[in-house]
């Protein structure tokens, strides 16, 4: 069955049709410290056959558990916090970061340019010394 798009539009004005809500998108989820405490704890006392349940009933996993010991192993209660992000940075300190990098670069490049001019400089200066040496040597001999 084919509908025309009149049929189409007359749906969508009656409500069959719903225009998808941009502020109902779907979120990450996060969980507290206490909840993943809770979770690990209660896991741990299950029986090996009932962990799926708890998994199912709660949404959850099997990798959220192993994050989540990993977290309790190496940093106690802590370690099962959320992480958060670092504050945005603004566009003056992104310009500033940038031109920082940029100077650093610049820098480099002018030293690397003046050891480079040092040493052609003393080059220069070696040839000359040979260039003169070699012109007495030849004065003297005759």
């Amino acid at each position: 069955m084919t509908m025309t798009s009149a049929a189409l539009l007359a749906r969508a004005h009656d409500g069959g049709v719903s225009d998808p809500d941009p502020a109902a998108r779907p979120r990450r989820r996060s969980f507290s410290a206490e909840y993943k405490a809770g979770i690990l704890a209660e896991y741990d006392a299950l029986p090996a056959g009932g962990r799926g349940s708890l998994l199912r009933r709660e949404g959850l996993y099997t990798s959220h558990i192993t994050e989540w010991r990993k977290a309790r192993d190496t940093a106690a209660l802590g370690g099962l916090e959320a992480k958060t992000r670092g504050a945005k940075r603004s566009p003056e300190q992104l310009e500033l970061e940038r031109l920082r990098k940029k100077n650093a670069r610049l820098e480099a490049e002018l030293e690397r340019t003046r050891l480079a001019l040092e040493i052609t400089g003393k080059a220069h200066a070696l040839l000359e010394m040979l260039s003169e040496s070699a012109d007495t040597e030849t004065r003297s001999k005759p």
